[in-house]
Parts: C-alpha cells; structure tokens; sequence
C-alpha cells in the first residue's frame, strides 16, 4: 500500500487501498442494537467551561408568557431524484430557522419556535423522524434507518390528520415531484393544514416547463422555441419539420433536452441534430426520469441568471420583491466531454468545481438587471405564487436567428442590450447552505435565520387563523430577546470575537471552505460570539503548486463579508472577493442593493413580527498572513482551525497563532506537526503496544528513488519485508507522468478515482495491506420486509473512525463509526461529496462488536490520544479488533472534516443526550477560550 509521507491526507488514497475484498455472504446480523448507555464523552460536555444554559428568570418569563413557540412541521424527502438535496435543504432549515438566543437551549421552552421533522420516501410513506436523522451521510444512510429510528404512518391521509393537529404551518422542503407539482400543496389543503409556499393548482401549472413556457407565451413574454416529446409518441418526421421550422440543421443543430418536471438540472443534457435529440429524449424517457421530455434551441452565446423573489404582501395580495438576481457564468474547461461544457448540469451545481462561477448582481447592463428583476415580479403575480420562490431565465446579448423577430416584436423582454427570456420556475427553491436563496438573500441584509423566519412568518400571515398564533410568537420571541438582553447589560458581558479561518492551497481546500463556512455559520447564531469568516490563499490566490513554502510567509487572507463566503470553491470565494472591491462593481451592488432593501424595509415594516435586517454592508479585507495574526491579537479572538492539510495541520499555523498568544482550537504545534508525519506519529506510540494500542509496519521510500531504482527490486523487497504486494509500477507511472487523479478501477484494491497530492511527495510510506470482512446491507426479501447486515466474520479487524474531544491530558472518546455500502451499489461522486458515503453505523452494533470490546476500543483510543498530547478534538482512523478492542493505528486527523454530515457529527448526536452541530462547534470553541485562561 502507498501512502505519500508529506502529504497532509492521503485518506483519499489510503482509504481507497484499505478497502476491503468483496465477501461470501455467510452470515445475516440483524441492526437491533439498544441504544447507547450514557458516555464519559456526554459527561466531558457537560462541565466544559463557559456552557450557558437558560438563567432562572427566562425560565419564569416564558412560562409567564401567554404565547407559546410556533409548531412548524418541516417535510422533506419525497419521490423524485432530487431528495438528497431535499434532505441537505431540509437540514439546512433546521439549522437555521432557530434563532439560538439562548445558547445551548434545544428544549421547546428556550425557543420560539419549535420544529418536527417528517420524512416521504419513494414509495410515498409517510415517517415522523428524529431531527438527528437528518445529519445522515446519504439519502441510502437514511432510508436505511428509517426502518429502526422513525415512525411511520398508515397513509398520506393519516399523515395529513397528524399535522392537523399538531403542527400550527407545514414546511414542505421537497424538491421535484409531489413537492413542486401541486402534489404535496393538494394533500395539506384538503386537510385544512396551513403551509409555506404555492397553492397546488398555481404549482402544477408552473412546474411542468412545457405548460409553463406556454402560458409565459400567453402572458406576452419571449419564451424559448421547443418541442414537446411524451411516451410513446416521439414523431422523429413531426421532430425535423420543428428544426426546420426554427432555422436549425437537423443533422447537427444544438439543442438541449430536459425532463418537463423534474429540477436540479437532473437529465438535461445536450444534443446536435433531430436524431440525437430524439435519442436523448427516449433515454430520458426509459430511464424514469420523466415521462414527458422537452427540447429546447440550445441558446448560443447567452448567460444564464437566476432570480429570488420574496412575497411581502398583505393576507392574499401578493407583493413581491426580486432580490439580486445571480449571472451564472460557466467558465471553459480542458474537458473534451462538449455536454459538461455548455450547460449548467446538477454536478456544477452541487459540486465544488471550478468550470462555474456566480456573480450578485450580475455582470449585465443596469436596463438588463431592472428588465430581469421586473419581469420575475409580473411573473410572480400572473401565476400566483405565493412567499416566495427562484425563476431562472437567459440574457441573450445579440439576436438569434431561432427566436422570429415578427413573432416577438412587443414581447417583454426585449430591450435595447438584447433579449431576456424566462425558463424555468422553482416553487421550491433549494435552501443548502450555499444555496442561492441565501446568497442573494445575504445580499440584501438577510442572514440564513432572518429569511427563513420571514418567508414562514409571511405564510402564517396569509391563514386568518395563524394570525393569534403568529402574534404569540411575536410576542415570546420579543420577551427571550428582551430578556437576554437585559442579561447582558446586568453582566456587563461584550461579545466573543472570533475568527474562523479555511481555505489553503492543498487539494482539501474546497472541503476546507465547506467545513469552515459550516462551522461559521453554526457559531455566529450565537449572540455573545462576534463571527468572522476568514479564507487562506497563496499569495496568488490559487494553489501554489511548485512553491511549498511552509512558513506561510507567501500566504495571504481574507476576512469576508456573510455574503461572500456562500460559494463552492475557494477560487470563486477569492474571485469574488477581487470583484467585491472593484469601484464600478462596488457602487453598482450598493445602488442596487439598496433599491432592494428599500423596496423590502417598507413592505415589511407594516408587520409587527418583523425584526428589520441583521447582515451589514461590508467589503473583503486582505492582509498577509503575518498582518491577519497581528489584527487577530488586536482584537482578543480565537481562531478556529478549519485548514484541511498543509499548515493548517503541519504546525505551522499553530505555531505562528502560539508564538503571538492567540488561542485557537485543535491540538498545539508539536502533536500537530507529528500526526501530520505517519512515520512519526508510529514512533510515537510504539511502546502502547501493551496497552492494546498497535501501529503498521513501514517502510519508506523518496520518490526519486521509486522514478530511479529497478521497480522490480523495490517491490521484491517490500514484499520480503512488509509480507505484501503492491501496485507500484502504477503509482510510479501517475507520479511519473504528474497525474491530478488516478482513474478509478487502476490499482487492485481502489475502485474509485484516486486524487493525487497538489505537488508530488518527497517521500512515501508503504504498510502491508489490512485484511477485513466487508459489511454490506442485504436487499429487502418478499418474505421479509426488513433490510439486515450480512457479515463474514472471518477476519478479526474492522476498520473504524473515532472522534475524540477534550482538553490535554483527558481527551474522552466519542463513540466509533463504521461505514457500510449497500450490495451492488457503487455511490456516484455527488453521494460522495455531498454527504460522505455510504451507511453510517454509531456506535458498530453489538452483534459484530460485543460492548466489553467497544469499552477498550474507546480506552485504547484515548491512550493514543492523550499519548499524542491532542487536545481541542480530532479524529483518528484505526482498525479495531472485534474480539478484543485492540486497535491497529492508521492515521490521526488534527483538523478533521467537519461539513454538515461529516462523521464527528454523528458521533456527538449519539450522546446521551445528543449533541447537535451548533452545541458541538461551540463546545469545540469554548475548550479553546479556557486553553486561553
């Protein structure tokens, strides 16, 4: 096995050859494990310093209230492909929608507002869930659960009967079919239940694209040429004479072929000529996407946009305002593969790549953007939208001959700079972190919070009887943040300045901007914290690929604005910040943004419930790092560690933050510096061996001589020495040739794709191959409606994650993960990246690991751990024996992963009690400010 030596995290290398050889299934374990007893960890969080709980004088005072919090049911799920992304929507909502002004307070009588969580599966059953189920790795991780953790309903109608009475407003977050159609509006309006969003008949005529370009064509605006293709009715002679007809060859004519209901730019691809359109619109079709598929004149040389609009009108007169639209520029690629260039498809929109990059407002002409923001309103209106909602559309800049002149002359959308056409209408907007909602919101004065509470407290004030429900809330919300309030004058108390830094230049830098942003967005709902998001770059702004310099002096970093870190890429966080302080960008946004807020403040000022804007106006900071440090000291902060690889785990950023006394979270400079090194972290711990703690056998070699040396004798020695083989030659051959990736399938225990290192690695590390038995999920029989484990148990050693937490010298052990994958399964890029992979299993059940071994594994654990001298939190990756809870060590994280699914996050929610994201980030910061005292 090859791991690089300097390299930050090979896990990307040594997970792939780590991974286990497919099994004979021999054995079937049921999932019945009891949940867990009350941990040490659970008792570590709850005397950690600084932990502020509700002051008895709240307690009376809500109780003294004559309002109650507001039942909102949050639904998500849903039959279409597009769940995954309900299910980030969804848990993005329950992040945000609470305000926490009572830190650490998840009891219904610290909040608001009160949230329950329901679940619709593909089958359409309906689930009460647990909140924490939706922390979940994938949309399979918690399908899987469902069967053990939720509880489920009769039917869709018992469901509607259950929200009647115990819900005040429905949040419908599901995306696609049944969420976006009318389906899930018809269910709720039949049972008089009040909900967020468009009424069913309004949504079933504006999500299907084809009946909604007609009625946009109805409504005098330009619309986009296309034809209609439905099962089993594709006419290819009826598709050339459409071609024709709008000046396109048919051999090779560009157009695009999409789903009409389905969204997330899920099946678009496109097509050259009536044959291939026809083709891809039958694939669409066979694949069950849609059973309707529309083609559509590929719009050359256009720009896409995309536009929120939030409704702020009275009781059924809809007032809507358009937010500041977002120009979606796709940026060319080396890619050969033409479909990934030209359209905005799900993977740009979802993954961090750099082939797509945003612009709010967008790069158009002022006519253009008034044109755009002014056609959505009318849109709004006309198809009677309700609360709000996203339309999509392009800016053609010069004429296309596909779009008859005589035809549109007089249509909206024509201006003097070019055309403006509207698409696609969004009923249910994606709500992810980064989402556009909150980009475009963010721009305007709207933290994550105060937009989602706005968009349900307009809703309510659409149903005559929320409106005595709606003022209590009001009201309670008002005496907690009065209450609070007054506290903080009593105690004289300011807040906690913090800086959370990610970012870097190594190949973990966009899952560093991913965890970092989560971790930002998780403290500053805090109201004694004073937030500030902070990206790393090298001195150029992208990864310096040649120049390691480790002392961080080339490096540069940016305190941002709440709207400037809601991005995919750190490229796109530091191009936006370049554009942020251009002059003529800087006076067009405060112009427009201020037209906006405008338009908003005076509209919602009629409503008691309204709390005004909570996001200032501010401009990106640049320094060098040396300057950031020296303006962190000014200010008395913490810095939260959110640097994935390179100096963010090599020391040298602790040690630059140690030598000026700034706190910080994690480990200090030497743990750091020797988990970052295998070979040293080995050493370290070599004499536990004892104690249950074990390390792999190494050998390491330098690159050079790996490109040099007879690769026969390396590998003939390896294998004397390790007892193994390898697939060197291959290794040899990417570092060779510097590949970015290795392609999936090319050594003999990885299957995946394989990222490289950023630069080549001076050195590698080879460890004889871990032999475990593969845990795999067996499918649903006829004869039995559950799903189980099927296990080999042959091999003794399975491989594990383990978080741990603390301060120096007593770091507790949360409970062990294990990852499983459904059988014949092969998780696309997309599960990967949004939410980990595969079934996450925490603690592993007692029917592959017996308790007594699950006790010692967490002791080993901490041994390794308070041996290394980690503090703060980090994450260690081992093999563990299932017999006896002996660990084999395999690598120690100081900066682990921490996006909203990542695995110390279901970790900390299997607590007694569970402990939920924003409660866990700032547990994490507090065990840095009492590092500080």
């Amino acid at each position: 096995m090859l791991i690089p030596l300097a390299h930050p995290r090979p896990p990307l290398i040594a997970s792939a050859i780590f991974r286990p050889r497919a099994p004979r299934l021999l054995a079937s374990v049921s999932l019945a494990t009891p949940p867990p007893p009350p941990t040490l960890a659970a008792a570590a969080f709850a005397s950690l310093p600084l932990r502020a709980l509700l002051s008895k004088r709240e307690v009376e005072m809500v109780g003294e209230s004559e309002g109650r919090p507001l039942r909102v049911g949050l639904v998500c799920g849903g039959p279409s492909p597009e769940r995954g992304i309900s299910l980030n929507s969804a848990r993005s909502v329950l992040d945000h929608i609470q305000e926490r002004t009572l830190h650490y307070t998840i009891v219904s009588s610290g909040e608001d507002l009160l949230v329950t969580c329901y679940y619709i599966d593909c089958g359409m059953n309906a689930y009460a869930i647990s909140p924490a189920q939706l922390y979940s790795n994938t949309p399979s991780d918690f399908d899987f659960k469902l069967e053990s953790l939720a509880q489920g309903f009769q039917s869709l109608s018992d469901f509607a009967q259950h929200l009647a009475a115990n819900v005040d407003i429905v949040f419908p977050v599901i995306h696609g079919k049944f969420g976006e159609d009318g389906g899930i509006q018809e269910l709720l309006e039949k049972a008089n239940v009040p909900f967020v969003g468009t009424p069913s008949k309004n949504c079933l005529l504006a999500f299907d694209k084809y009946n909604a370009s007609l009625e946009l064509n109805a409504q005098g605006f330009l619309t986009v040429p296309n034809f209609l293709v439905e099962k089993d009715k594709l006419a290819k002679s009826e598709l050339e004479e459409w071609f024709q007809s709008i000046n396109l060859d048919k051999e090779n004519g560009k157009v695009v072929v999409k789903p009409t209901s389905a969204g997330s730019s899920i099946g678009v691809v496109v097509a050259y000529g009536a044959n291939d359109a026809a083709e891809k619109a039958e694939g669409i079709i066979s694949e069950g996407i849609d059973d309707k598929v529309i083609i559509e004149v590929f719009l050359e040389g256009g720009t896409e946009f995309t536009a929120i609009v939030v409704d702020v009108g009275t009781a059924n007169n809809s007032e809507p305002v358009v937010l500041l639209p977002t120009e979606v520029e796709l940026q060319s690629s080396s890619n050969i593969d033409i479909q990934e260039d030209t359209i905005f498809n799900y993977r740009r929109k979802y993954l961090p790549t750099r082939q797509v990059a945003y612009h709010t407002p967008p790069r158009f002409p002022s006519e253009v953007i008034d044109c755009i923001r002014q056609g959505v309103s009318i849109l709004f209106r006309r198809l009677g939208l309700r609360d709000f909602a996203r339309i999509d559309g392009w800016f053609l800049p010069t004429p296309v001959t596909s779009l008859p002149s005589a035809e549109n002359t007089g249509k909206f959308g024509n201006t003097k700079c070019g055309a403006v056409l509207f698409t696609d209408i969004n009923l249910m907007t994606g709500m992810e972190q980064t989402s556009f909602l909150f980009q475009q919101s963010s721009k305007v004065g709207f933290s994550h919070s105060r937009i989602l509470r706005t968009v349900v407290q307009h809703a309510c004030s659409r149903y005559p009887s929320l409106v005595p429900c709606s003022n209590a809330w009001t009201a309670l919300s008002r005496k907690i943040q009065s209450a609070k309030q007054s506290e903080a004058v009593q105690k004289g108390t300011s807040k906690k300045k913090v800086f959370v830094i990610f970012g870097g230049d190594t190949s973990e830098r966009q899952v560093s901007l991913m965890s970092g942003t989560n971790v930002w967005l998780n403290l500053q709902s805090f109201d004694d914290l004073d937030v500030t998001p902070c990206l790393l770059t090298s001195g150029n702004g992208y990864p310096s690929f040649h120049n390691q310099n480790m002392n961080g002096s080339s490096r540069d970093v940016w305190t941002l604005p709440y709207s400037l870190v809601l991005r995919h890429t750190t490229e796109e966080v530091n191009a936006a910040c370049i554009e942020a302080i251009d002059p003529e960008r800087m006076e067009l946004t405060s112009r427009l943004r201020d037209q906006v807020m405008n338009a908003l403040g005076q509209a919602l000022s009629k409503y008691d419930w309204f709390a005004g804007f909570d996001i200032a106006d501010k401009q990106p900071i640049k320094y060098s790092l040396q300057q950031w440090i020296n303006h962190v000291k000014e200010a008395q902060a913490v810095v939260f560690i959110a640097v994935h690889g390179g100096i963010g785990e090599d020391g040298t950023i602790q040690s630059l933050l140690g030598s000026a006394g700034i706190p910080y979270t994690g480990p200090g400079q030497i743990a750091s510096r020797t988990c970052m090194d295998k070979v040293a972290t080995s050493l370290a711990v070599s004499h536990l061996a004892s104690y249950g703690v074990h390390t792999i056998p190494k050998d390491v070699r330098t690159s050079e001589e790996i490109l040099k040396s007879s690769l026969v004798d390396i590998w003939n020695d390896l294998k004397a020495k390790l007892q193994t083989e390898t697939d060197l030659e291959v290794y040899a051959n990417a570092l060779r040739r510097k590949l970015q990736r290795m392609p999936a399938n090319c050594l003999s225990r990885a299957h995946g794709v394989i990222e490289m290192p950023v630069s080549p690695p001076e050195s590698l590390i080879f460890e004889p191959f871990i032999e475990t038995d593969e845990i795999i999920i067996s499918t649903k029989s006829v004869d039995d409606s559950t799903r189980h484990l099927v296990w080999k148990g042959e091999n003794e050693w399975l491989e594990v994650t383990v978080g741990v937490v603390g301060k120096r010298g007593e770091m507790l052990s949360l409970n062990p993960s294990i990852t499983v994958k459904e059988s014949g399964d092969i998780l696309s890029l997309e599960e990967k990246f949004q939410g980990g992979t595969g079934i996450n299993l925490t603690p592993p059940p007692s029917t592959i690991m017996s308790e007594d071994a699950l006790r010692k594994c967490k002791r080993c654990i901490e041994l390794l751990a308070n041996t290394l001298g980690l503090e703060g939190f980090s994450r260690i990756d081992a093999f563990v024996n299932v017999h006896n809870g002996e660990i084999l060590v395999i690598e120690v994280n100081t900066v682990p992963g921490m996006t909203p699914s990542t695995v110390l996050i279901h970790q900390a929610l299997t607590e007694e009690p569970p402990i939920y994201p924003h409660k866990f980030f700032r547990t994490l910061l507090d065990l840095a400010f009492a590092r500080a005292n």
